[in-house]
């Protein structure tokens, strides 16, 4: 198991650990009921956080981020001498925590997306874990909700019974999502974005091959070139020239010490 806590990556907090390390956290918070926001970002999330110092400050607060993308886990290497081996995927997290639930008698929660995307996502969890107990489903509303809607949410949350809470978002919203119920709803609130879509199977992950490599942004990039393509040509040598110049010392990178403004109750 390798948990050698937060490490300082372009001014983002990211944990050096690996699969073993995140579900010995998570599930000992959901045996507890303790809070836990944790999120698994790839070099977008990384870099939303660069560029926006009031959001850096909200990752910099999650207790646990997971490096989800290949580059990210180089840069905890390089910088850090971190040695991890493998990234820690968010859909592969989100199985894998399937998995401890349905072992441990966890109650799950989905929120994001939409209904339907909810119910192909359930049923495909249900498929894979027969004795996964998935206590409620709700969708985005798509907008800010109001304090009574947030209310709602919690209430909804907690009064289902669940131990542990699956938010698919997208980045950067499902961050500032756990951010701010994490408190509230005393559990593990996971951020794990496109693994709703990769599961309930209306998105194709990229080859096992692809993904080794850091390639998966390309895979992705050809899939959605319109949506995604100032993402990835633009940001991707944008956070590999930061890490470059944090390798060699050419630049410091601190935190944030700006607060959030204000509450953003996405939902």
């Amino acid at each position: 198991m390798i948990d050698q806590g937060k490490k300082n990556v372009i001014g983002i907090l990211v944990d050096a650990i690996d699969y073993e390390g995140a579900l010995t956290r998570i599930g000992a918070a959901a045996q507890a009921r303790q809070a836990l926001a944790v999120s698994a970002l790839a070099v977008h999330g990384v870099m939303t956080g660069y560029s926006d110092p009031e959001h850096r400050a909200r990752l910099n607060q999650l207790d646990m981020i997971v490096p989800d993308g290949q580059p990210v886990r180089w840069a905890l290497n390089l910088i850090h001498r971190a040695g991890l081996p493998d990234r820690v995927y968010g859909p592969s997290l989100m199985l894998k925590v399937c998995e401890l639930a349905e072992r441990e008698q966890f109650g799950i929660y989905l929120y994001g997306c939409t209904a339907d995307v909810l119910a192909r996502l359930a049923g495909s969890l249900q498929q894979r874990f027969p004795q996964l107990r998935i206590l409620g489903a709700e969708p985005s509303k798509f907008r800010q909700l109001n304090q009574a809607e947030k209310a709602g949410v919690i209430g909804r949350i907690r009064s289902s019974g669940a131990q542990i809470t699956f938010v698919g978002l997208g980045c950067p919203r499902q961050e500032v999502w756990a951010f701010e119920y994490r408190d509230a709803l005393a559990m593990p609130v996971l951020a794990v974005g496109a693994a709703f879509d990769f599961h309930a199977g209306l998105k194709p992950q990229a080859p096992r091959w692809m993904q080794d490599r850091g390639l998966e942004w390309l895979f992705r990039l050809k899939s959605e070139p319109q949506r995604l393509w100032r993402r990835y040509l633009l940001l991707n040598p944008w956070y590999a020239g930061l890490v470059a110049a944090q390798v060699l010392g050419l630049r410091q990178f601190p935190l944030s010490a700006q607060q959030p403004a204000k509450e953003l109750s996405y939902g």
